[in-house]
């Protein structure tokens, strides 16, 4: 059985670097670049970004962030699973860890972006009962995105 840990990590490391470059290369594949609403590893470094990474047996195989806005809700950012250590449910891990880390900061509202040839993601998603929306924050109204919320009770315990 392999060893799986979750932990809040710096997105600057070498190795982790690396796991948001293939996360890059993936979504380059997907959208063209104006479709990319990108987060760069320097932004994921501010003291308002939580950044979690999923490892197995001590490599890092999976990431994802939240975004703490000023007003008042947090948005998911690169979360995302390397390809071969996908249906190990290291996804609903990454989400449940991010929403209870959100919750503990207070928030009672989440939202994202992700793009329309994301299949798993969005099942994923509607799965945590996150509901379709419109664009928020600064996204254009781009035909490759979904748009997404969620929103928790104000108690974690209530969830």
């Amino acid at each position: 059985m392999p060893a799986i840990t979750l932990k809040i990590e710096d997105p600057g490391t070498v190795e982790v670097g690396g796991l948001i470059s293939q996360l890059d290369t993936y979504l380059h594949s997907l959208y063209p670049p104006e479709c990319n609403h990108l987060m760069p590893i320097g932004s994921l470094r501010q003291t308002n970004v939580t950044f979690l990474v999923a490892r197995v047996d001590g490599q890092a195989v999976g990431c994802g962030a939240f975004v703490q806005h000023d007003a008042g809700y947090a948005e998911l950012k690169r979360v995302f699973v390397l390809p071969d250590f996908r249906g190990m449910r290291l996804g609903r891990q990454i989400l449940e860890n991010l929403e209870s880390l959100i919750q503990s900061a207070g928030l009672t509202r989440v939202c994202l972006e992700t793009g329309v040839f994301q299949f798993p993601a969005v099942r994923l998603y509607e799965s945590f009962g996150y509901k379709v929306r419109g664009p928020f924050g600064d996204y254009p109204d781009d035909p490759l995105s979904i748009f997404m919320e969620k929103t928790f009770s104000s108690s974690p315990a209530a969830s």
